[in-house]
């Protein structure tokens, strides 16, 4: 694998480059996760287990996963929380898309199909005609671990799957009326011909096994995702736009992680951590969302590691409340893709907040707090930004329009800590495949280094 870039020297194409790769290598959640794990061990990060005790460091790098699809990771401050408070970078790994159902395969019209689930809002209309592969995790038993199960990542990279439209002399009014799928009958996936020699999942179990290096047999459970097969890649004539699947929210949690990355070789007094939620796209109320208690836990437990309410040097009584001072003294940067100005749809933006791609990060506002952007936490990360000489835009939903929300909100209001929306600019948000600007990537990643590090 490459060198991860180093934010002060690297290029707009370098970093952009390096967020390609991370998108081909992460065609779930799970996979997002593990290659970040992968990265930050590489640089040294210690992996934490919720479930024993932490000895921690002032200095100390460290991370954690939670379900296999969420994960921390932080930056010991040299002062105790309580006094510097934590500054933290989230961002989320889902995406919206098909899931695949547990007794999915069936057979109809002599074809093998696999019955899919949506999962949040995609653009269901941009994943037919494509070759789909699937990736995900299998569940195996594990008699070795404290919950006696297993997860192993799959990946069926091949083109696999398929979503046919059916013809236009089948269906005469699609160009006047769209695309409208019936969401049970029309969206199972084409898998095979089907053959009457295989017992009902046998198919997909069979490839399954294979890719994770088991028997059939073994597997206990799957997550799967339906995903796109074709690489992320530069377009345009001076190569200044990207494509891929999954840059809603992938390309966030690439900038986060660069951000901490860079953190690792900088003292500060504060701790500096980046945090990848879970099942943003699905409302965020799970174990590894930011509606549920993986950032809360997290910061007490590192508080409390820390020295919680020391004073002169010893624990003294009182940490739940040096724990709420620690708090009081944080920021958190919620970066989320934000949406730029598409020029055949003009009419659907707010006409003095339009947003360009290759304009550099996003503050995303909205008065009824569906962003948790307010005018001091804006105003806190325009500094940031203007310190790091990376250029800035303010994007508002048009009044008549319902507003999309985040994970600011949610893990702003679970621990009081002061927070603001970001994200970058791009288009075809939702789509199977989205575009973004080239030049992006590295200035949020260089605005989070600083939001980070800077005093």
């Amino acid at each position: 694998m490459p060198a991860v870039p180093d934010l002060a020297a690297a290029g707009h194409r370098q970093v952009a480059r390096d967020l390609l790769d991370y998108l081909d290598l992460s065609p779930s959640p799970w996979h997002a996760v593990s290659e970040a794990a992968r990265r930050l061990e590489e640089a040294g990060f210690a992996r934490l287990d919720e479930s024993q005790s932490w000895r921690l460091e002032p200095g100390g790098a460290y991370y954690l996963m939670r379900g296999g699809s969420a994960l921390a990771a932080f930056v010991a401050g040299s002062a105790a929380p309580a006094e510097a408070g934590f500054r933290l970078a989230a961002a989320h790994t889902d995406s919206p898309g098909l899931r695949v159902k547990p007794q999915g395969e069936h057979a109809k019209g002599g074809l093998l199909r696999l019955g899919v689930e949506i999962y949040g809002g995609p653009i269901l209309a941009t994943w037919t005609d494509r070759e789909l592969g699937l990736a995900g995790r299998v569940l195996v038993a594990d008699p070795g671990s404290r919950q006696g199960v297993a997860g192993r990542t799959v990946w069926l990279r091949q083109p696999l799957l398929r979503l046919p439209n059916a013809a236009i002399h089948l269906n005469r009014e699609v160009n006047n009326k769209g695309l409208l799928l019936d969401k049970q009958e029309e969206l199972p996936l084409l898998l095979a011909a089907a053959a009457a020699d295989l017992p009902a999942g046998g198919l997909l179990r069979r490839l399954l096994g294979e890719a994770a290096g088991v028997d059939a047999a073994e597997i206990l459970a799957f997550d799967l995702c339906a995903c796109e097969t074709q690489p992320a890649a530069f377009w345009g004539p001076e190569e200044e736009f990207i494509a891929s699947g999954r840059l809603d929210n992938l390309a966030m949690c690439h900038a986060a992680l660069l951000a901490i990355l860079e953190a690792r070789g900088a003292a500060r007094p504060w701790t500096r951590a980046a945090v990848l939620f879970d099942h943003e796209e699905v409302g965020s109320q799970s174990a590894q969302g930011a509606d549920g208690s993986f950032l809360p836990d997290l910061l007490e437990r590192a508080h409390e590691a820390l020295g919680g309410g020391r004073q002169d040097g010893d624990r003294c009584p009182g940490g739940r409340e040096a724990f709420l001072r620690a708090c009081s003294r944080s920021f958190l940067v919620s970066a989320d893709m934000a949406h730029a100005l598409h020029p055949s749809y003009q009419r659907l933006y707010e006409p003095q907040h339009h947003v360009a791609l290759n304009g550099g990060p996003v503050i995303k506002l909205n008065s009824n707090l569906r962003y948790t952007t307010d005018g001091a936490s804006a105003a806190r990360f325009q500094r940031v930004c203007a310190a790091a000489e990376v250029p800035l835009q303010r994007y508002v939903h048009r009044t008549d329009l319902p507003c999309g929300t985040t994970i600011g909100p949610m893990a702003s209001s679970r621990l009081g800590i002061a927070a603001v929306d970001v994200g970058n600019p791009m288009l075809s948000m939702h789509s199977i495949r989205e575009c973004a600007g080239a030049l992006d990537p590295l200035w949020m990643a260089r605005a989070l280094a600083a939001f980070l590090q800077v005093d």
